[in-house]
Order: C-alpha cells, then structure tokens, then sequence
C-alpha cells in the first residue's frame, strides 16, 4: 500500500490531511507521487499514523512504496 491508498481507504481528501498535520497539500501530493518523504516532527508524525490509522511501520512501507513508483 503507498501513501495514496493510505490517505484514500480513510476516505480524506489531501487537503484534509494538509490541513490536520499543519503542512501544505502540496507536501502530501508530493510524497504519494514520489517526489518527496515525509520530513515532520514527532507530534505531526503522530497526527498522521492516527488520521491514516495505521502503524509507524505501515507508513514506513508505504512511503517506500510510493518512493518507488517514481524509479
């Protein structure tokens, strides 16, 4: 699974997440194309694993996976 379908099956928009973490929806695009990984601070890395509702190792994996779709 790669950040997109994390973001997609809790139904959130990337603005929505953008706006819940504090960063720009720009930065969300950017790592499920790829581009960029996610470079947050330990509460914003918290928001995130909740609003996904996944685990800290799950988010690794998919930003692995997302990383790769750009190779």
């Amino acid at each position: 699974m790669n950040m997109k379908q994390l973001r997609e099956r809790k139904g959130l928009r990337t603005v929505d997440v953008a706006s819940r973490v504090g960063i720009a929806e720009s930065t969300v695009r950017n790592w499920e194309y790829g581009k960029t990984i996610p470079k947050l601070r330990i509460d914003q890395f918290s928001e995130l694993i909740k609003l996904y509702e996944c685990t800290f190792d799950e988010l690794i994996a998919a930003v692995q996976e997302s990383a790769h779709t750009i190779e």
